[in-house]
């Protein structure tokens, strides 16, 4: 049962909050600390000859350039599917003829209280130019969707959450032929 709940700094993309509980096991209390963020989500966009758009980008958390899909925070009031649609645009200068989503996952749920979404969107082609903000560098390339176990497997995409959003596309397209 949470007992309180106080704010302890605003960092832009996060708010870092100390909330005190108590265990309904032994009654006592505990103090947590618990990293509220707005809702994000990731696209899986494919195009018509089954190329996954794919982003590089410098992750400032590891240093390193990592290889993922597009995504990104979604705003107060917006709807996951038209965020996909909007991230899609703004990160790759790409959008699709359909969006339909796969599912959700809570990123970490020990420290944070948010959910990544996961859409795909198909019929993906370019229409656009890129719509970077400043603090954003990020190349495009495209690569068949067959190699995606392969670039998985390899440690070439560690994203976790990106783990996640290939794992919705298996289980949706799985369910799609009848599998359980």
């Amino acid at each position: 049962k949470k007992l309180s709940s106080r704010p302890l700094g605003d960092f832009h993309i996060f708010q870092l909050h100390s909330q005190r509980f108590v265990s309904p096991r032994t009654g006592h209390e505990h103090d947590f600390y618990v990293l509220q963020m707005p809702r994000w989500v990731n696209v899986v966009a494919v195009t018509d000859d089954q190329q996954v758009v794919l982003i590089e980008q410098f992750r400032f958390g590891t240093a390193q350039v990592t290889l993922e899909i597009p995504g990104g925070m979604i705003d107060a009031g917006e709807d996951p599917v038209a965020a996909a649609a909007r991230e899609l645009q703004e990160e790759t200068g790409f959008t699709a003829r359909s969006y339909t989503l796969l599912g959700d996952v809570e990123p970490n749920p020990a420290i944070q209280d948010n959910v990544c979404f996961t859409v795909l969107a198909e019929g993906a082609s370019r229409t656009a130019a890129q719509d970077l903000d400043d603090k954003e560098d990020i190349g495009v390339l495209l690569h068949p969707l067959a190699d995606v176990p392969s670039l998985l497997r390899t440690g070439r995409i560690r994203h976790a959450l990106v783990w996640a959003a290939f794992m919705h596309l298996d289980l949706w397209r799985s369910q799609r032929a009848g599998g359980s």
